[in-house]
């Protein structure tokens, strides 16, 4: 049975009132979508980071309409301008310069005000260079965290770099070109040369290249170019960590059955293990119920 709405039935885009969140392209033209452009046509208005940059891609498709700027440096009248607009029923767009608004782009507190607002937010998708780069690196694409941009030398950075170092799943960052260099040494510094990783430059663009996957190969490819355009990278999970963790917990059962077999409690037990490794009393304490520790405890 098909239980689709008839297209006729179906409400017409833009509707009133509604904030559009609209994705457009990172590179290639051609992959914005048919309805990005009806709903770029017909809102009532375009919020965009840079009126010129959108100005230029709305020029390309023979769309005229109106703009206003809006990014992270927006004051919070410029929100309720927009909002008190929505109110009155107009539908806007909000772009980004390339790609899908909000990733690592402005947009969060304006959304957050509309649906505080009781109004409606809708996605038209669109493209995404951490999405497109994920899944044409050849690196695992199951599980992930993005960082964005990487702050610039501080401690916060040295925080986050550290994150990337021990995060057990794949990792995406995005660099500009004057500093992607130095990135690639701190990520080697810090996470050895054995991750893979793969750097991409100019996504869906005609002279798209991936460089990976050993970190030392790729830094030598990069070196002493005249690097442009934002860079991409993808980096593996630090499988090292796991190893560690499922040998420690090895181990840690082995103490924990030749301390109850001494005659400690099960809590003496924990709070021994826990003073001798620094791992929490309550994680030790998760061993002793695990299954195979209480069949051997039972043969005692």
């Amino acid at each position: 049975m098909n239980t689709s709405i008839p297209l006729s039935h179906r409400k017409q885009e833009p509707e009133n009132g509604v904030l559009y969140i609209v994705g457009t392209p990172i590179g290639n033209l051609d992959d914005i979508s048919i309805r990005a452009i009806n709903i770029l046509k017909k809102v009532a208005l375009i919020a965009c980071e840079d009126t010129r940059n959108t100005g230029k891609l709305l020029k390309n498709f023979s769309i005229s309409n109106k703009l206003i700027s809006f990014h992270q440096y927006s004051s919070k009248d410029r929100i309720n301008f927009l909002i008190s607009k929505l109110k009155k029923g107009d539908p806007i767009a909000l772009v980004s310069d390339a790609g899908m608004p909000l990733i690592s782009d402005p947009g969060n507190h304006l959304v957050r005000e509309v649906k505080n607002n009781g109004l409606d937010v809708i996605c038209v998708p669109g493209p995404c260079a951490a999405i497109s780069a994920l899944v044409s690196s050849g690196i695992d694409c199951c599980q992930f965290t993005f960082f964005g941009f990487i702050p610039k030398p501080s401690k916060e950075r040295d925080d986050i770099l550290k994150r990337i170092c021990d995060n057990q799943i794949t990792s995406i960052i995005y660099e500009s070109p004057k500093r992607v260099i130095k990135l690639l040494n701190d990520l080697k510094d810090l996470c050895g040369i054995e991750r893979d990783i793969v750097v991409m430059k100019e996504i869906t663009k005609r002279y798209e290249q991936h460089f990976g996957f050993k970190i030392d190969d790729v830094i030598k490819e990069l070196q002493g170019k005249n690097l442009k355009g934002e860079f991409t990278l993808i980096i593996s999970g630090n499988k090292d960590i796991e190893k560690e963790e499922e040998l420690k917990e090895k181990y840690l059962k082995n103490d924990l059955v030749k301390l109850i077999q001494a005659g400690l409690s099960h809590s003496a037990a924990a709070n021994y293990l826990s003073y001798k490794s620094g791992i929490s009393k309550n994680k030790i304490y998760r061993l002793i119920l695990d299954d195979n520790l209480n069949n051997k405890n039972k043969d005692i």
